[in-house]
């Protein structure tokens, strides 16, 4: 199996269980308190390693408690942590995370540390080593550090998956290195201005990002499943209906799965369908990385 590079992001989520998320003004007593490991980068880390992959993850932590504890976690997982890099000056990244009685979230996020990730804190040697085949970014570090980074794998013959979140507007320049991208509808409607409420309309969004640039589209469309736009097969894969009860990084689990099964060798469309699994099981848990599964419950 290919290694796998992930460059991103790591915190620490303070999570609050309610009835509902408030409205602006509103002050409502809530329920059970979680402080959970989070981040979309350190997630999905997590998530490729406890699905089998040989994973290394880049990332930035303050000097602090929160940034010692998460070592503790990456190393225990499996995960590669030579270049997790201590910041002198900012704290480490956190998250507040408000999750309703349905599962929905509201989550507001200071980066800290994340957000002084510079691209010279990535050694070119890293991607010169030709030790790893796929590198997985999102967008919660420098969009200079993403771009950088996926230039550099590209030109080293790695493939390069983009999960475009949080949602900003991104240079061309960047997504024409992006082997494949995996918005979810509302991140694709921000990179796109099409509004996905329907397959046709997922399609049209799809379309314009490979028009960009983009080599291949994964649309995640919730419950209903993931849209895939490739020269190998485009099309709905259906998702699957679960008990939901935590929504939270669900979409984590599902890219770090989904690199995993492509690492494995596994076409497009088979990867997408281990991935929804992935993500199935997460949602019936509480946390981030906690809600995670191991390869033998994929079984």
């Amino acid at each position: 199996m290919d290694r796998i590079l992930v460059i991103g992001s790591s915190n620490t989520d303070m999570v609050i269980k309610t009835a509902k998320i408030p409205s602006p003004g509103e002050t409502i007593l809530g329920g059970t308190f979680l402080l959970n490991p989070g981040g979309k980068g350190a997630n999905q880390a997590v998530a490729a390693s406890r699905l089998g992959g040989k994973v290394t993850f880049i990332a930035k932590r303050g000097n602090d408690l929160f940034g010692n504890q998460a070592i503790g976690i990456f190393m225990r997982e499996g995960i590669d942590t030579q270049y997790v890099i201590k910041d002198p000056d900012l704290p480490s990244g956190v998250a507040l995370i408000i999750v309703d009685s349905t599962g929905e979230n509201s989550i507001v996020v200071a980066p800290g540390s994340n957000g002084n990730l510079q691209k010279e804190d990535i050694p070119m040697k890293i991607f010169e080593s030709k030790r790893y085949g796929v590198l997985l970014l999102q967008l919660e570090i420098p969009v200079e550090t993403v771009e950088f980074a996926a230039e550099a794998a590209m030109q080293n013959g790695m493939k390069v998956i983009l999960n475009p979140a949080p949602a900003q507007p991104l240079p061309e320049s960047l997504l024409r290195n992006i082997w494949l991208a995996t918005p979810n509808e509302v991140e694709a409607e921000d990179l796109t201005g099409i509004n996905i409420t329907d397959l046709s309309s997922a399609d049209k969004a799809a379309s314009f990002l490979i028009g960009l640039g983009v080599k291949n589209v994964i649309i995640t469309l919730g419950e209903t499943g993931a849209y895939i736009k490739s020269e190998s097969f485009t099309g709905l894969v259906p998702g699957i209906v679960v008990n939901t009860i935590d929504t939270t990084a669900a979409g984590d689990v599902f890219n770090g799965a989904l690199t995993v099964a492509l690492c494995e060798g596994k076409s497009l469309k088979d990867a997408v369908i281990f991935a929804n699994r992935a993500a199935a099981i997460s949602v019936t848990r509480m946390g981030a990385q906690a809600s995670a599964p191991y390869k033998h419950e994929m079984e």
